[in-house]
């Protein structure tokens, strides 16, 4: 059976293009073609597509906004991002907005099908630069939600802490050592910079470490 596709596309002469393309692939099949992706979640759910080729700048609605909302109601479906220019802010914003991949237009009749095989089969085609950005924009979340850098278990510890556990309890709690837990507690000062336990669980609690 072939896999069914959404175009949305407002350069008529591309569309038409890849319309026509699509048309010569028979394990594709163009379910529709659309200047805009305003009505793009109902088309979802009439059609029931198994991928989207989204163009990134188009009127009304903007391909970006468009995996917004796909991705509300939907988080599996392929989103093939079409555009102009990689190693661009639009493409990173499609991509962490959950866009599957992308592909340059001056590749799409040498490279299209090729994409839309790797996007079905869980691919994520994207430039080297642009695959760079999304890695340091995780790595970013990741500092950014735990800034004093504490471990799995200096987090489990200060829990404990802040909960009004003594030493004894900690380490029962989560069977270690009252040697270990001297240790987790003396690196958790050090690292949010305090000097008792009742600085580290206050600013635990005001900074919503816990």
């Amino acid at each position: 059976m072939p896999h069914s596709i959404l175009l949305y596309e407002d350069n008529l002469l591309l569309s038409e293009s890849i319309q026509s393309m699509l048309s010569l692939n028979k394990n594709l099949k163009l379910l529709g073609a659309f200047e805009n992706p305003v009505q793009v979640c109902s088309d979802l759910e009439s059609k029931n597509p198994d991928l989207l080729l989204m163009d990134i700048d188009m009127p009304g609605m903007t391909g970006i906004e468009a995996v917004t909302k796909v991705r509300a109601v939907n988080k599996t479906i392929p989103i093939l991002m079409l555009t102009v220019f990689d190693d661009n802010q639009h493409v990173f914003d499609a991509i962490c907005a959950g866009a599957s991949g992308y592909l340059l237009k001056k590749h799409i009749s040498t490279k299209l099908f090729s994409a839309i095989e790797e996007v079905l089969a869980g691919g994520a085609p994207m430039s080297p630069s642009i695959a760079r950005m999304v890695l340091n924009s995780m790595q970013q979340k990741v500092i950014t939600a735990n800034p004093y850098q504490l471990t799995p278990k200096e987090k489990e510890v200060l829990v404990s802490l802040s909960k009004g556990s003594s030493y004894k309890m900690i380490g029962a709690e989560h069977e270690i050592s009252l040697d270990t837990v001297r240790s987790h507690i003396r690196k958790i000062y050090e690292k949010l910079h305090v000097h008792s336990q009742t600085e580290a669980v206050s600013k635990a609690i005001i900074e919503k470490l816990v």
